[in-house]
């Protein structure tokens, strides 16, 4: 199996580019999000690599990052996930999103996929519920919506730093990893000052939490 590959960016299409390895162009299916970080014709790439393998056809897929592969990964664990839906899923709703709108219980977050129903969109927050736990989450900026799409600009380090520790110290305290992403995600929706340290958002995590 093909775990990494490194070359020329040769060719982007609409969902795949062409990776040129010492002369052999390989074709590899990739989300909006990597295709848009990937660089221009001519350019130096590495992406880690997914193989999938069937009777009459091998494709491979590939990631600028090794927590966007874990959530194709997970989601692809996912019955009536395919490897198409997974990207499609990646490509509403980023990783840095996914995993909020997942613990939140964001149904329409995920149906904004093409390809996914009501249905699988279900299964896919009830299977992941608690594994989202063990993929480190970004928090979104305040005032936008976990359903916001990956052309919103990611929070700054300070807010994801805080509410990781915030959501880490919650677990500590004995609650669900969902409940906990959930609560840190409405608290810093809701408050009124975007300078939170690690305290302040878990006192209004708390409040989340009792209300």
């Amino acid at each position: 199996m093909i775990g990494k590959l490194s070359g020329i960016l040769d060719t982007v299409g609409e969902n795949f580019l062409i990776l040129d390895v010492n002369g052999i162009g390989y074709q590899i299916f990739c989300s909006t999000t990597t295709l848009s970080r990937c660089g221009q014709q001519g350019d130096p790439l590495s992406l880690l690599i997914d193989t999938h393998v069937a009777e009459t056809f091998i494709h491979l897929y590939g990631f600028m990052s090794a927590n966007e592969q874990q959530w194709f990964r997970l989601l692809t664990s996912v019955q009536g996930v395919g490897a198409k839906a997974g990207m499609s899923i990646l490509a509403a709703c980023p990783p840095e999103q996914l995993g909020f709108a997942i613990a939140s219980g964001d149904k329409a977050a995920v149906q904004r996929a093409d390809g996914v129903g009501p249905k699988l969109a279900v299964r896919i927050l009830t299977e992941l519920k608690d594994k989202a736990a063990k993929i480190e989450l970004k928090a979104p900026m305040k005032g936008v919506s976990i359903l916001s799409s990956a052309k919103n600009a990611p929070p700054s380090n300070e807010n994801t730093a805080a509410d990781q520790d915030a959501v880490s110290a919650l677990i500590n305290l004995g609650y669900q990893p969902s409940d906990a992403f959930a609560a840190v995600t409405q608290a810093r929706q809701k408050a009124d000052n975007d300078n939170l340290n690690v305290g302040d958002v878990i006192k209004l995590a708390l409040r989340e939490l009792t209300l």
